[in-house]
């Protein structure tokens, strides 16, 4: 579990690619909010969150397994992420954020997709203009790029 990256996933690359492309300016991990979320648009006061599929438990989604061996373990330690995260989600409501979720599995298929609804679902629209520059094989190609040079920076860390 030490290999796990809490920060510079391959699925946030490509979630802050897509946003960066369509002009729209964040911060990152901004730890004075409550759950560090993931990616900031202080601008328009919304927070995006990139949760991964398994650790998150996204509901019907074949990535969100759950092992075998120590199951009542790895079943208190889902219930626990699953918990935080909605507490985490309420603390920032509270506190007068918008807040939407972004899935591992959507932004592996349909990045562009993906980063377009959770902008709406925020009350966000995108122009027909903006949308065009988004390639989802370039958006890919980005994050495997970055990527793979973070995870190899922080190998030479360690």
């Amino acid at each position: 579990m030490s290999r796990i990256r809490g920060k510079n996933t391959k699925p946030e690359l490509i979630a802050r690619s897509a946003l960066h492309r369509l002009g729209y300016r964040f911060r990152v991990n901004r730890v004075d909010l409550p759950g560090k979320p993931d990616i900031v648009l202080p601008k328009y006061k919304t927070v995006l969150f990139v949760h991964g599929c398994y650790w998150h438990r996204h509901e019907s989604c074949p990535n969100a397994t759950t092992p075998t061996k120590n199951r009542e373990r790895w079943v208190e330690k889902f219930a626990a992420n699953v918990a935080r995260d909605r507490r985490n989600e309420v603390d920032l409501r509270r506190e007068g954020w918008v807040v939407t979720v972004l899935w591992e599995c959507e932004l592996k298929h349909h990045p562009s997709e993906a980063v377009v609804a959770a902008l709406a679902d925020a009350g966000m629209s995108v122009s027909d203009v903006r949308r065009a520059r988004l390639d989802d094989s370039e958006l890919r190609r980005a994050a495997d790029r970055r990527f793979s040079r973070s995870w190899r920076s922080s190998d030479r860390q360690g």
